[in-house]
């Protein structure tokens, strides 16, 4: 099946600029813009395809996460869906494939707010509060069957806190629980490199850390931000980054011999409250994605402190999701547009301005594909609206 390519010109940066009407706060005018000087890099023609769009669904796309050959959706129903990849390139119906009921899984009360994978394990926040494990077993190539593992905290962590005073935290005026329970909607997940510990985060204002093994909370990290935590990203050397509503950034890590994470680094360049976090491949650059309409790129100094070095601009109201891969960065808005990002020694690029969603975007994954031209990559990259579609893209990037 042919889709149309798409030429991306060099001034998408100015997509849209005349608009007047924005929702979202003023852009951060003592930053400067990473993407100012972009013509002068001069990039090579980039272009673009939708593969498919995955409709039928009666709620927004709330989260997604790339596993192998399967895309795993949450959406605002309670509803976890995969979806086979590799048909989004052949002659495909989504509707058929939506009816395949050992794919979906119903759970929980309100949205899916994040979903993460790890081996046969798929974990899932829920806006009930809960963190629950499914067990993935794949039962025809196209098909896999999801068995509830555990809903966190577990039984025998509530049991073994509840009769123990020190382990119960005030919540409200007349409210105490135990720490191990989050007490609002679990707004992200994060697993470590080795998927040893999962990271989660909350509008309760905490961080908690859960052993995968066997599901228990080892700790938890009360108050972490003056407002709800909207986001969390972990890298490979341990440092854990959370954005909250409170317009701030902050990095907290273990130190060798401590038994909990403390809080080493708090960046507060944001003028709004921030949505959403991604690490660069090698975990050395953090983008954040924020309501003031900039994506921040954080570099680590000299001395392993992060310094905001620039702003990627161009969108017209909020980020709202993040997500890298390889050297592009990609950024979905309350715009209803996907930019595309690239920078090269300090200078980014907007490489393509993807269009076609009827709502804003709530979540991005991307991934790496093959190409069979040496002169370009080609990348991957699946979007999830507001407008309940699910869209598959094909990214052209020529090879620097």
């Amino acid at each position: 099946m042919e889709h149309p390519r798409f030429n991306d010109s060099n001034n998408n940066n100015n997509h849209q600029k005349g608009l007047a009407s924005l929702s979202s706060q003023r852009s951060l005018a003592s930053v400067p813009s990473l993407n100012s000087h972009s013509h002068l890099l001069n990039p090579p023609t980039t272009s673009h395809t939708c593969l498919t769009t995955l409709k039928g669904q009666t709620s927004y796309i709330s989260s997604l996460f790339l596993s192998g050959k399967f895309l795993y959706t949450g959406s605002s129903d309670r509803e976890i869906r995969s979806w086979n990849r590799t048909n989004f390139h052949s002659e495909f119906d989504p509707q058929q494939e939506s009816n395949t009921n050992n794919n979906i899984v119903v759970s929980g009360k309100g949205a899916v707010k994040s979903i993460v994978v790890h081996s046969d394990k798929l974990f899932s926040a829920h806006q009930d509060h809960k963190i629950r494990v499914w067990k993935i077993t794949n039962h025809e190539p196209h098909q896999q069957k999801y068995t509830l593992l555990a809903t966190l905290p577990t039984f025998g962590d509530r049991v073994s806190k509840i009769l123990i005073p020190k382990n119960h935290v005030q919540i409200r005026r007349h409210k105490k629980c135990t720490w191990v329970h989050h007490v609002d909607t679990v707004s992200a997940l994060a697993l470590s490199k080795d998927g040893t510990f999962l990271y989660s985060v909350s509008w309760d204002r905490t961080i908690k850390i859960w052993r995968t093994k066997d599901f228990t909370c080892l700790e938890s990290v009360y108050n972490a931000h003056d407002d709800a935590v909207n986001a969390v990203a972990v890298s490979d050397d341990g440092h854990v980054y959370t954005g909250s509503a409170d317009k701030r950034i902050k990095v907290w890590k273990k130190r060798e011999g401590e038994k909990k994470h403390s809080l080493v680094d708090t960046l507060e360049k944001h003028r709004s409250g921030i949505n959403a976090l991604a690490l660069s491949s090698d975990g050395s650059v953090l983008y954040s994605g924020a309501c003031d309409r900039s994506i921040l790129v954080s570099e680590k100094d000299k001395d392993g402190n992060l310094v905001v070095v620039g702003a990627l601009r161009g969108h017209t109201k909020s980020i709202l999701c993040l997500a890298v891969v390889s050297d592009l960065v990609c950024s979905g808005s309350e715009d209803k547009t996907i930019r595309i990002w690239r920078g090269v020694d300090n200078e980014y690029s907007c490489l393509a301005v993807l269009e076609g969603h009827k709502g804003p975007i709530k979540s991005l994954t991307a991934v790496v594909d093959h190409s069979d031209d040496p002169s370009e990559a080609s990348f991957l990259v699946y979007s999830g609206s507001l407008d309940c579609d699910i869209k598959a893209w094909q990214i052209f990037v020529p090879v620097l």
